[in-house]
């Protein structure tokens, strides 16, 4: 396992090129036409049989060896943020007002050198897919990609992918069986009463104030109807309602953000809302319309591949570095719809924290975040020992 880690570490530089590349010229979910040209002519290169435009701009690169039925899938995504990059660093985004701000530059070129040493000398037996996705910031391209025929077309036994996570030490594996992210729902709620002057409430039906009420109880979801032992948010970013003080506007919208890590829970939140918010429009006599937008399921990884994943960082790195069953995040991953249909693992890799003077402690989504590069000798070589068990001859 070291030699293998040591071999990575030893052509570092190559990919940290790469990697600073692909964060200088940032592109946003369905628009990453460099970056997927990029990744699809280094594949073709070094011999994958290479399907591009899978949900948009997704890639596919696929190389078999041997006779054995088993498939494996790899993804990692490929997208960037729609923020100004403040880090000064000479590899900066070249784009104003776009910038890698999530480390998918450095997820891509992970496994982009994995490609490169298992198609050089990988030894496996079967089929490797390696996913190359669009849009994971919010889009769904995940679920384009499904919709588009992904795991039809590249058939998969198993599918793993890696993120790496500010405030854990660089390089520090970490593995969770079970619910690992959060479902993510977008909701907006419609409420339409009956405007009038700011003098005379009484020939009106304020939105404003069914609004307020509607946000306040809202809040009793969580904690008379959920669990105290399950974790749900229900959190209302925008009220957005009326221009003048002296004016009853006719409508209101709230926007909902709302998460759990229980499917079961995730059902009943969208549940309540509803009849709450119905509710309490009828007890002030206007029209409420709750709309949900596309969000993203809980992500749960299965037993056993979380179990081989954990075997192999444990090898890879030693049992200090890797921590076996982590916490869950609040966050969401559109890696949960591919978790959905195939069984698989999300782990993440520490980008660095505050205590050991890491960099990389900047936590993502921020304009001053960067993914530490000594990550990609480590992913890589994860990637490419996982392979060879999943897929041993």
């Amino acid at each position: 396992m070291a030699s293998l880690l040591s071999a990575f570490q030893a052509g570092a530089d190559e990919y940290t090129a790469l990697r600073r590349d692909i964060h200088q010229h940032p592109e946003i979910g369905f628009q990453e036409f460099r970056t997927s040209a990029l990744v699809a002519e280094r594949l073709e290169r070094w011999g994958y049989t290479v399907t591009r435009g899978l949900g948009g701009t997704g890639v596919v690169g696929q190389l078999k060896r041997g006779t054995s039925a088993r498939r494996l899938g790899l993804r990692a995504d490929m997208d960037a943020l729609p923020i100004q990059e403040t880090t000064g660093l000479p590899h900066a985004s070249c784009h104003a007002g776009l910038m890698h701000a999530c480390g998918h530059d450095g997820h891509t070129t992970m496994l982009l050198a994995a490609a490169e040493h298992l198609a050089a000398s990988g030894q496996f037996d079967g089929t490797l897919n390696l996913i190359f996705q669009p849009a994971e910031e919010s889009l769904g391209g995940a679920r384009k990609m499904m919709e588009d025929g992904l795991f039809e077309r590249f058939p998969c036994d198993a599918i793993f992918a890696m993120h790496n996570m500010p405030g854990f030490r660089q390089g520090q594996l970490l593995l969770r069986e079970g619910a690992t992210m959060a479902s993510s729902e977008n909701i907006l709620v419609h409420i339409e009463g009956t405007g009038g002057h700011g003098a005379m409430p009484h020939l009106g039906a304020d939105p404003v104030v069914a609004g307020a009420s509607i946000v306040m109880a809202l809040q009793t979801i969580v904690s008379r109807n959920v669990a105290p032992l399950h974790m749900a948010v229900i959190t209302v970013g925008a009220f957005q309602a009326g221009v003048a003080n002296n004016v009853i506007p006719q409508n209101a919208t709230l926007k909902l953000s709302v998460r759990a890590l229980d499917r079961g829970v995730r059902e009943l939140l969208r549940r309540r809302i509803v009849e709450l918010v119905e509710a309490q429009a009828q007890s002030f006599c206007v029209q409420a319309r709750v709309e949900f937008l596309p969000g993203y399921p809980v992500l749960v990884n299965t037993p056993a591949e979380t179990a081989l994943a954990r075997e192999v960082a444990l090898d890879l790195v030693g049992a200090d570095n890797v921590v076996q069953q982590t916490e869950p995040l609040t966050g969401s991953e559109d890696f949960a719809y591919m978790l959905e249909a195939v069984p698989g693992s999300y782990l993440l890799i520490g980008n660095g924290d505050a205590a050991n003077g890491g960099h990389g402690a900047c936590m993502v989504h921020n304009p001053n975040y960067d993914f530490e590069d000594r990550n990609i000798s480590i992913g890589a070589a994860f990637w490419v020992k996982l392979t060879e068990r999943f897929l041993a001859p």
